[in-house]
């Protein structure tokens, strides 16, 4: 049976939304995917396909499985003299000026404003920590003193690394530019400024009541509530939460251990406000201090990727296995987001070295044994073996 043409012209019409047949259009169009949100400084994972952003130090991000989640809690366990930590943090919010998102700094010690002036400058080369580990002068492999049957085998690469380049690059050995700073939308919270009601101080999250209401209100006014449709162009805010728990926050946790309601409560609350925002946050807390292991635990369950630095004193350094790192970095707990597994690290022996210009992560490897004389001949100690006149001896 056959159709006029005219009579076909209309609901194809309507189902193509207004394609008209042609000789060079066809009538049928393809569907579409729904794309993600376009946000500069953030990508897609490929394991889960969650939002994920930099943090700042390209072999974190590799070892915490491509970067961190848009929504997600970043806590770190900050190390006895506090030093490397703060590196971290300064890496965070540093990656945020450099990718147009927004950041929020909160302090009970320092000025927020210093912290934000002593964030480290970009590099613009090439990745200096893949430069580093691959390139070695024909001096020093000379001067490499290894089995004849090592020699032919691939090299293995300490630095962590992954194959795209996310994120960017730093020198800790100079400041950022006061242009850049200018450019970006910063908001700060400093403690000792802030005027709580007592009202607040009795309540369940203690002293941390007035920092939550201050970042669920910039969270809400400022375009990053996902629950609600925004009208702003979709942008990523930055929490940056340094030291919560110490004694200048107000909280006893690490004197009285019966008193750990409010940091518990702050953790949850956070973490139910990040997931759905456009948010992510990086947390240090002084773990060193708490005592109360039923604590570090809950800390590290209401939080979704743990981390813990053990820098190494003086007289660790000393010894030829740490002489060429700064301390350890445990990874405790990686996501679960969006999948029933995670990205599990190909191996937890990581050691962090801080150098002049960059914070880098690598894989802790056993020293090779570079002795100039090696006794092949075990010498084999003569033990006397009970015989009948007591005289002879068994030699193997």
């Amino acid at each position: 049976m056959c159709f006029p043409l005219s009579d076909m012209a209309a609901p194809m019409e309507s189902a193509t939304k207004g394609t008209r047949l042609s000789g060079s259009v066809t009538s049928f169009q393809k569907k579409s995917r729904s794309k993600l949100i376009q946000i500069p400084g953030t990508k897609p994972s490929v394991h889960t396909g969650q939002l994920i952003v930099s943090s700042g130090v390209p072999s974190l991000d590799c070892a915490l499985g491509g970067g961190l989640a848009v929504g997600s809690l970043l806590l770190i366990e900050e190390d006895e003299f506090d030093s490397y930590s703060r590196a971290l943090l300064q890496y965070f919010l540093a990656e945020g000026v450099m990718s147009g998102h927004e950041l929020f700094v909160a302090s009970a010690q320092d000025q927020p404003d210093d912290i934000i002036q002593n964030l480290p400058s970009p590099l613009q080369d090439e990745d200096p920590e893949f430069k580093n580990a691959s390139s070695s002068s024909p001096d020093q492999q000379d001067a490499m003193k290894i089995a004849w049957r090592y020699q032919n085998l691939p090299k293995v690469q300490s630095v962590l690394s992954s194959s795209s380049r996310f994120g960017h690059y730093y020198d800790l050995s100079k400041h950022m530019e006061h242009d850049l700073l200018q450019h970006a939308k910063i908001h700060t919270f400093y403690l000792p400024e802030e005027q709580p009601p007592p009202t607040h101080l009795s309540g369940v999250l203690g002293p941390y009541s007035v920092l939550l209401d201050s970042i669920q209100s910039l969270i809400r006014q400022n375009g990053f509530d996902g629950s609600n449709p925004q009208v702003k162009t979709c942008n990523v805010l930055r929490l940056a939460l340094p030291s919560l728990g110490s004694g200048l926050w107000g909280d006893d946790v690490c004197v009285s251990p019966s008193h750990n309601h409010a940091l518990s409560a702050f953790l949850y609350a956070l973490r139910g406000l990040l997931r759905s925002s456009l948010s992510v946050a990086m947390v240090t807390v002084p773990a060193h201090l708490i005592r109360n292991k039923l604590l570090r635990g809950r800390m590290i369950r209401l939080s979704d990727t743990a981390i813990a630095l053990q820098s190494f004193s003086a007289a660790e350094r000393n010894n030829p296995l740490y002489k060429d790192y700064h301390g350890l970095l445990h990874v405790i707990q990686v996501p679960r987001l969006n999948c029933l597994g995670c990205e599990v690290p190909d191996t937890k022996d990581l050691a962090f070295r801080l150098k002049r210009k960059q914070f880098t992560i690598e894989r802790m490897y056993l020293p090779p044994d570079l002795s100039d004389s090696v006794s092949r001949v075990s010498k084999v100690q003569l033990a006397p073996v009970c015989t009948s006149d007591g005289t002879k001896h068994l030699d193997f």
